[in-house]
């Protein structure tokens, strides 16, 4: 009797728990309404807050066309990177510490970064908002240090100020000096048509950081376009899709600037995605003389993603 009277208090005592669960299941049940209430207010304030970012003179969806100039995802462009990133270091022409401090301000690249530099046969690259910075300082080491004709002639070598541009002077992330790697090593191969090519391409492309187009590459924005433009020459890309992937790069490097443009281009009636690249590129708009014109037709816009802009230097 003894054990079956214990059994039954048991049994009583585990009612009781019973019941406390009952009354805590509508507690709860309250809980998590009231939460996936507030998600979904804060959710619906968050959309009204986008769809909001309208210009009111011109009626310009603003958060739309800033997607489609530097979209948040970023592009993945067919380049074969291969080893350039681990023969670079080798070289001393970019040193990854000074690369990494310049980039995220630590002694340390994050992998997606690294990988770029440790000597994989990568044959896609990515470029983001995040990853912007990276690639101008990394491309402008390869623009630097390959050996073009671009650099051993012309602007560059007038005058005997070949050290002095911000291109070269403002080289801080290499092991060595920047002139000792100046236009000296042969990490890409053109042939004769694929030089005037480069050079064709090189001439017709400007950045709003300066008047000079990346023919005359005395930045490091030109310089970092020059080596893409080498790159890809001599991966035998057609020529729009170069002109479109420097596009890309100049946009994330210049927000401003190409928000600014391609706001000009639809409140002229000219849808910008079906703009040639090229001519975005051009003097017209590109240039700093260019999108000075553009910047006081616009006025003073707000993009919501809007970060800082291009500097030339790392």
């Amino acid at each position: 009797m003894a054990k079956r009277k214990s059994f039954l208090q048991k049994f009583k005592f585990l009612g009781k728990k019973s019941k406390q669960r009952y009354l805590i299941l509508p507690l709860l049940f309250l809980v998590l309404v009231s939460f996936t209430l507030g998600v979904y207010i804060g959710q619906v304030s968050i959309n009204n807050s986008k769809k909001s970012l309208v210009d009111k003179s011109s009626g310009i969806d603003l958060t739309k066309l800033q997607e489609e100039v530097i979209p948040q995802k970023g592009y993945d462009i067919k380049i074969h990177w291969g080893n350039l990133g681990k023969r670079m270091i080798e070289d001393g022409v970019i040193d990854e510490t000074k690369l990494a401090k310049a980039v995220t301000g630590s002694d340390k690249l994050p992998e997606d970064l690294k990988k770029y530099l440790n000597g994989e046969d990568i044959k896609k690259i990515t470029l983001n908002q995040n990853n912007a910075q990276f690639w101008v300082d990394v491309l402008w080491g390869l623009g630097l240090a390959n050996k073009n004709e671009i650099l051993d002639k012309g602007p560059m070598q007038e005058g005997g100020n070949t050290a002095n541009f911000a291109s070269t002077g403002g080289y801080t992330i290499g092991v060595k000096a920047p002139m000792e790697f100046y236009s000296k090593f042969f990490y890409i191969q053109l042939s004769e048509k694929q030089q005037k090519f480069v050079r064709e391409i090189a001439e017709n492309v400007y950045r709003p950081c300066c008047g000079n187009s990346t023919a005359f590459p005395d930045c490091n924005h030109g310089m970092a376009a020059l080596g893409l433009i080498e790159l890809m020459v001599s991966q035998n890309k057609s020529k729009e899709e170069i002109y479109k992937t420097i596009l890309a790069f100049n946009s994330y490097w210049f927000p401003q600037t190409y928000l600014d443009i391609s706001y000009h281009f639809v409140k002229n009636g000219r849808n910008y995605g079906d703009v040639n690249p090229q001519e975005i590129l051009s003097k017209t708009f590109s240039s700093a003389m260019g999108y000075d014109v553009i910047r006081k037709k616009v006025g003073k816009l707000e993009w919501p993603i809007l970060g800082s802009g291009g500097r030339c230097g790392a």
